[in-house]
């Protein structure tokens, strides 16, 4: 049976180098796993970076999802929930529960009372060791790296965080629509097409906003509710997503393409929050690697001890907000937990959504 209409048993891991292992076995098992030659950015069009042919291509998951829409059409809003957070779930079948838990009203989304993780404070250690820079380039080889993206994580230090509370999934559609009607905010993401909301994708989360108007989002919720919503330092994102563990992506060590809604899974458009079940932090958050980048509080600065890396967004914007998460338009290297991005405003590949986190 196909692996994406079950959970796959062998997923590939960043710690082989065998060729077979990071190219046929995972594409043979029907995830979308290109391998590329050279550096990607500033080179060639969107469909190249994803490495999709010329022709029209189906993937295996999207093919999935057809059938998976029949079968739970009828389904009650309770009966889809149950669905959608199973871990025997084919993922396809989750993917639809969730679509369809979007056209019927879902529940889970609660624009005034989103649901909120507590986590710890301390003092943390993020990042990535210089002496990583090497194993992380050869792990991830084939991806078409550049080796200064990995410099900018360098070194790995320690910040001193006080606790806080951090939103279990990205802000929705549906939530940033409210803030709209709420406010008449300008910002109309440019996803939505038309300028009209989705709300086929309602319990997505929101992608091509800017991060002004992330900012101006938690702005507003802060001052509805009177509670310390805000977007979280980028520390403060880090440590969410690797926890006590310092994982190298949300859910542990080794990449796993049936856990994030990244380029691999073939998807390559949003999914309802929390549909990747299993692939949640070791505090219970839910698509932080893939599905929409996520803009944290920081402009990009070296770290402490680091070095200025003057990447194509040094040199496009000057300054720039950070990202995380990667996203499903993007590959499993920006899901790692320590990968420090941002907007690329000359690629429609960047599907740039944002979180909340909240003082105590």
């Amino acid at each position: 049976m196909n692996t994406l209409l079950t959970a796959p048993t062998a997923s590939p891991s960043p710690d082989s180098t065998s060729t077979s292992t990071s190219t046929s076995a995972p594409a043979a098992a029907g995830w979308h796993w290109p391998h590329f030659a050279e550096v990607l950015c500033g080179t060639g069009t969107d469909q190249e970076r994803l490495g999709l042919p010329a022709h029209y291509l189906e993937l295996p998951l999207r093919q999935a999802l057809a059938s998976a829409h029949a079968r739970w059409r009828c389904a009650s809003v309770e009966e889809l929930l149950i669905q959608l957070s199973a871990s025997d779930a084919p993922l396809a079948d989750r993917l639809a529960c969730g679509n369809l838990l979007a056209l019927a009203g879902d529940p889970r989304i609660r624009t005034t009372q989103p649901e909120m993780r507590d986590i710890p404070g301390g003092t943390i250690d993020i990042g990535l060791p210089s002496s990583a820079v090497d194993q992380v380039l050869q792990e991830f080889s084939g991806l078409g790296l550049n080796r200064i993206w990995i410099d900018k994580e360098t070194p790995r230090h320690s910040v001193q965080l006080q606790s806080f509370r951090m939103a279990r999934f990205p802000v929705t559609n549906s939530e940033y629509r409210d803030f709209l009607c709420a406010t008449g905010y300008s910002e109309i993401p440019s996803s939505w097409s038309f300028r009209q909301f989705p709300l086929e994708r309602a319990n997505h989360p929101v992608y091509t906003v800017s991060a002004a108007a992330a900012d101006a989002y938690a702005q507003w919720l802060a001052q509805r509710t009177g509670r310390g919503f805000r977007l979280p330092s980028e520390a403060e994102w880090e440590w969410a997503a690797s926890g006590p563990q310092h994982s190298v992506f949300p859910w542990g060590r080794q990449f796993d393409p049936a856990l994030c809604n990244t380029a691999e899974s073939g998807l390559l458009s949003s999914s309802s929050v929390g549909a990747f079940v299993g692939g949640e932090s070791a505090f219970g958050l839910s698509d932080m690697g893939g599905n929409v980048e996520e803009y944290v509080a920081d402009n990009y600065a070296a770290y402490p001890g680091g070095s200025w890396v003057a990447d194509h967004l040094v040199e496009i914007h000057g300054n720039y907000r950070v990202a995380r998460g990667g996203s499903f338009a993007r590959f499993r290297d920006l899901a790692r937990n320590q990968r420090r991005h941002g907007h690329n405003p000359r690629s429609a590949a960047y599907a740039m959504g944002f979180r909340l986190a909240e003082s105590l």
